[in-house]
């Protein structure tokens, strides 16, 4: 399973669209019934997570024709759709609230509508025997890939401790490399999202959990982005997509139709139904209820504005873009706030 990962700068490199207005504010379009997407595909770049392949069980269960959409999901590597939705090839993507900042400080112009889920440990801090808790951590060497969504994890678990950066040895090492670099004597623990963390735990004897994404609920959300052109064009067609996620949240969780859900998902990506059951666990996914809830400005993480302003800042101390983002200006809650 591919996990979502900040962009790297050779791909925020390619995003040249014109700058964002910073205002969530969808100007009124012009444009005719005849021009909407009736007649014209949505197009909807989708990769390897599990509130993303959600959406798998909406198309198979044909849920999105019902609602009288006209849409095409792109399966993409995370990265490559996030390319895709800047050079204009997509109308959305599925993307973290700190992905979406990212493309934003490269100029496309993409608001959350709405919030899939976060993940609720499927990203985890593992440690060797002897070590208990984050505090056991200080001055010593942890491995994660720097930048990433599990570098957030690691520095907001550091902080919650009061445990300084400098108070440990931190080092960079590709995600997919982590099981290896664990063995390591020299390593005391690793940052890491599934399945690589359960890799890692069965390469070292004795190795655990000692903090997890479960711990910090909100810390990562994954979104549905919308360009900001089109979804003032096409505002009701994407009322319509949140009322069909609603739908299948609401039929992945049902006990009585969850088996035939995660069948469909476990397809999509070519794993057994039994163990992509825990990558489900370890994701939180929100239905419409939900979002209201999140959408709701607030400066916590249960908030997707408080948990978009901590990674903001993330983002800018580590470098992975220079100056802070216009946080509200990045998300449009107003459909959310207007179903039912």
């Amino acid at each position: 399973m591919i996990k979502k990962a900040f962009l790297s700068a050779s791909i925020v490199s390619t995003i040249l669209l014109a700058g964002c207005d910073n205002t969530a504010k969808i100007p009124e379009t012009k444009n005719s019934a005849s021009e909407s997407t009736a007649t014209k595909t949505i197009m909807i770049g989708y990769s390897d997570w599990p509130g993303f392949v959600a959406w798998q069980v909406a198309i198979e269960k044909g849920w999105l024709k019902e609602a009288g959409l006209n849409v095409e999901f792109k399966w993409f590597d995370y990265s490559s759709s996030l390319s895709a939705f800047a050079a204009n090839q997509l109308d959305a993507v599925l993307v973290t609230n700190g992905d979406n900042l990212v493309t934003a400080s490269g100029g496309t112009q993409g608001v959350m509508i709405m919030a899939t889920d976060y993940s609720a440990g499927n990203d985890v801090i593992i440690a060797k025997d002897g070590i208990y808790s984050i505090a056991d951590l200080k001055g010593k060497s942890i491995a994660t890939e720097k930048g990433l969504v599990d570098h957030l994890l690691l520095s907001t678990a550091l902080t919650d401790a009061k445990i300084k950066t400098s108070d440990i040895k931190l080092i960079n090492s590709m995600t997919n490399e982590l099981p290896q670099v664990f063995a390591s004597p020299d390593i005391t623990a690793i940052a890491v999202w599934q399945p690589v963390a359960n890799q890692a735990l069965k390469s070292v004897a004795g190795s655990k959990i000692i903090y997890s994404s479960k711990d910090k609920p909100g810390l990562i959300y994954d979104t549905l982005t919308v360009n900001m052109s089109h979804l003032s064009a096409n505002k009701e067609d994407w009322k319509k997509m949140i009322q069909v996620w609603d739908k299948t949240v609401k039929y992945i969780n049902d006990p009585a139709t969850h088996e035939d859900a995660v069948k469909i998902m476990s397809n999509r990506v070519g794993v057994d139904p039994k163990q992509y059951e825990q990558f489900i666990g370890g994701t939180h996914l929100l239905d419409l209820a939900a979002n209201k809830t999140v959408f709701k400005k607030g400066s916590g993480f249960d908030s997707i504005y408080g948990s978009s302003y901590h990674v903001n800042k993330f983002n800018v101390e580590n470098g992975i873009y220079k100056t802070e983002m216009d946080v509200d200006g990045a998300i449009y809650p107003a459909l959310v706030e207007e179903l039912k």
